[in-house]
């Protein structure tokens, strides 16, 4: 089944790309948006595993922070667990970002209640850092989403609320952001890889109803794409900014 979702009515709200700081609490102007899907398996913004086609409460997945990089310009990279965004217009989630400003790397934590704006986290983050994420819902419009630095020895939980949440899919995505502009480039963050994932606390394998790999993918230039996955383990690896 083809999946759509045009962004066209929220994309006005969105405020022009800056370069990111990881200033704790900071709103920034880069999204992670719906999936702008355009076909059942490919995305031109995210790459990795959603499911759909039944209710989703809970999500949640380990990776580990990838080295990126920054040979000049500016360009993003994002790695998140999340509920909903894929065939409905919000997404509750949180993960990390591996950004390029110029020759600069930057790592940071936040998350999202989109149509929101983001909150950045102040807890460090550097590559090669053991990341933990979870969203879940009571279905009745609260969220927990909890993400941590096992390596760094952080933890933030933070507890929002949201009425009108579909609660139709759940993704572990490797994003190139959005801005006012559309999507951005993607920074190379070189292949990273997610273990132990799980929506509705069962983990994702290859036979999981609604289990959907989605490459990013720009006309006929693949931009990011996953690797098949096994009892909740899968990468995905950097093709073209």
């Amino acid at each position: 089944m083809s999946r759509r979702y045009l962004c066209v009515a929220i994309v006005g709200v969105l405020a022009t790309a800056v370069a990111l700081s990881a200033t704790g609490g900071a709103a920034s102007s880069v999204r992670h948006a719906p999936n702008h899907k355009i076909t059942n398996s490919t995305s031109t913004n995210w790459s990795g595993y959603a499911v759909t086609g039944s209710r989703y409460t809970s999500v949640s997945a380990s990776w580990t922070e990838p080295t990126v990089s920054c040979s000049g310009g500016t360009a993003y990279s994002s790695f998140w667990v999340g509920l909903d965004g894929d065939t409905s217009g919000t997404v509750e989630q949180t993960g990390t970002d591996a950004d390029c400003s110029g020759s600069t790397p930057q790592y940071y934590a936040w998350y999202e209640m989109y149509p929101k704006f983001p909150t950045n986290l102040s807890g460090t983050v550097r590559p090669g850092d053991n990341m933990t994420a979870s969203v879940t819902t009571n279905g009745s419009g609260s969220f927990t989403l909890t993400i941590s630095d096992t390596t760094q020895g952080w933890t933030n939980t933070t507890n929002a609320r949201l009425k009108h949440a579909a609660l139709a899919s759940a993704e572990v995505i490797a994003e190139a952001p959005s801005s006012s502009g559309g999507v951005l480039p993607l920074a190379n963050f070189g292949t990273v890889g997610f273990t132990n994932a799980k929506a509705n606390g069962a983990t994702l394998t290859s036979s999981t109803p609604g289990i959907d790999p989605i490459t990013m993918q720009s006309g006929t230039t693949v931009k990011a794409q996953p690797s098949s996955i096994n009892s909740g383990s899968f990468y995905v690896a950097w093709k073209h900014s």
